[in-house]
């Protein structure tokens, strides 16, 4: 009793975060679309789960197959095979909300301090709108706060121990994504907070590196698994969709980086706003000499890869700079408690924390009340929400299947043989014995002689939902096809639909 007496604060404030991220995450969890890489994952994880010789499946596409494993286990407690993916980020998510809690602490020693950082990450934006959603980079983002604390422990503490629990979590994170690896190359970051003044330098500083290989040498002993399969090489083809090849970026080094440093700083402003953004960078004129070298680490472990991706990258996203800004949040956090902390009266606090945290909250709501207008990043929006890779119509066709496919066999074509069509269908339709659900690409001028061959003997159906050059608009079938048009569902961006046509035979 006197321990909970004294930490009554304490408890009561993270009990209080605990609830709220939870409440955040699952408060319409189901409200967005499945979106094209949703669909991919659910579907791996669905083949997987039913066959275990398809445990490797993700590296068909280059993808590392740990968040498919997070989701067979996830497929157990929920029906729905979308809500068990995004339930795989929550629970990611949560893993880094702990994370963000115990890095502070360590750094700074300061458990309020950890508290407020740990409050910043639940009404992150970016934090938000990917720790509900079936995608790989929650994941990342925890494996991410968790090398980072486990490598600032091996550099104090030089223990064994240590070692061994960070070889498992970078054995963790490059299971997930290439981006895991930079958690290894960063490391040499960590010298930052190698104390000089100690004794035995040289030893401690040998030791240290003996440490830190058997913490990489582990990871990449967890990575070799992946070479069991015979798609591993796919990995690396994968890599140069996303990221160019050394041999490539010799022959423009700098030509993207100027577009490349543009986008990406908008999108890391627009997620995190503006006053979270002068927190960051306060937090080095705020007692500029006071643990410089724990800000600068968490500086850098974000700097780092950010600069490496706006040199290398080529097709980018906001989420893969997601787990770099969650280093900044703790910057900002620091600010934050010195300027509260210099206030006596209750309400100037409150003014304080309002004024630097009220537009974060405002971006939640209408994240969680009307994502549509959000302000969050326009290519986020057009992915989720707007555009063609947006799943807008997809619960409302496969309602629509099912019910025709009551007591007749039917037949669906779809536009597209690899991601949101015919994947969505196959996850929800797949196990219907008397629907066949069949992917088409590309679409040509004339419809292919095998779905009229179908269309005769029973009904058959053809869906659109994106560009295609003999397309009026995306969602919408080539002229010179035989269809009818049955059903179209508008996504938010008026110009793009998801259309059911029935297939029209002639005799």
């Amino acid at each position: 009793m006197k321990f909970i007496s004294k930490y009554i604060f304490e408890i009561g404030a993270i009990l209080l975060i605990i609830a709220s991220y939870f409440l955040t995450r699952i408060y319409n969890i189901m409200s967005l679309p499945i979106f094209t890489d949703e669909a991919i994952y659910t579907r791996w994880a669905q083949i997987a789960y039913n066959d275990s010789a398809w445990r490797f499946i993700s590296l068909t596409d280059g993808k590392q197959p740990s968040f498919i494993w997070l989701q067979l286990v996830m497929l157990r407690f929920f029906e729905d095979p979308l809500l068990a993916g995004r339930m795989v980020s929550v629970f990611t998510g949560f893993g880094t909300l702990t994370g963000v809690f115990l890095l502070t602490q360590i750094l700074f020693k300061n458990r309020n301090l950890s508290i407020l950082a740990s409050l910043l990450y639940v009404i992150f934006p970016f934090a938000l709108v990917y720790d509900k959603m079936a995608l790989y980079d929650s994941a990342v983002a925890m494996f991410s706060v968790w090398a980072l604390f486990f490598s600032v422990l091996l550099v104090r503490k030089l223990r064994l121990d240590v070692a061994l629990v960070l070889g498992f979590i970078l054995g963790g994170a490059v299971l997930t994504k290439s981006s895991g690896f930079l958690f290894i190359y960063l490391s040499p970051l960590l010298l930052i907070l190698f104390d000089l003044r100690k004794k035995d330098l040289v030893r401690r500083f040998f030791k240290w590196v003996a440490l830190l290989g058997i913490s990489v040498f582990l990871a990449y002993f967890f990575y070799s698994i992946l070479r069991l399969s015979p798609f591993f090489h796919i990995i690396e083809q994968k890599n140069s969709t996303f990221v160019y090849p050394f041999f490539e970026w010799v022959e423009h080094p700098f030509t993207y980086l100027p577009s490349n440093l543009s986008g990406m700083t908008d999108w890391v402003i627009t997620y995190m706003t503006i006053p979270i953004v002068v927190l960051v960078f306060s937090s080095f004129v705020i007692e500029p000499k006071r643990y410089f070298r724990e800000k600068a680490l968490l500086f850098l472990w974000f700097l780092g890869p950010f600069m490496g991706l706006a040199i290398f990258g080529k097709l980018i996203y906001p989420r893969f700079i997601f787990f770099m800004t969650i280093p900044l949040l703790i910057l900002s956090a620091y600010s934050l408690m010195y300027l509260i902390t210099r206030v006596k009266q209750i309400y100037l606090k409150f003014l304080i924390i309002a004024v630097f945290t009220g537009l974060l909250v405002y971006v939640d709501v209408k994240i969680l009340k009307d994502f549509e207008n959000a302000p969050i990043a326009e290519i986020d929006l057009g992915q989720f929400i707007r555009g063609w890779p947006a799943g807008t119509g997809v619960r409302e066709s496969v309602e629509f299947f099912e019910q025709q496919a009551k007591n007749k066999e039917i037949f669906i074509g779809t536009q597209g043989t690899f991601g949101l069509m015919p994947y969505s269908y196959e996850i929800y339709l797949g196990t219907n014995p008397n629907i066949e659900v069949v992917g088409y690409w590309p679409i040509n001028d004339t419809i292919p002689e095998d779905v009229l061959e179908i269309a005769r003997t029973k009904e058959a159906y053809f869906v659109y939902y994106q560009p295609c050059p003999q397309c009026e608009y995306p969602g919408a079938a080539p002229l010179g096809w035989p269809l009818e048009k049955i059903a179209e569902y508008k996504k938010a961006d008026k110009n793009n639909t998801l259309t059911i046509y029935r297939v029209v035979v002639k005799d």
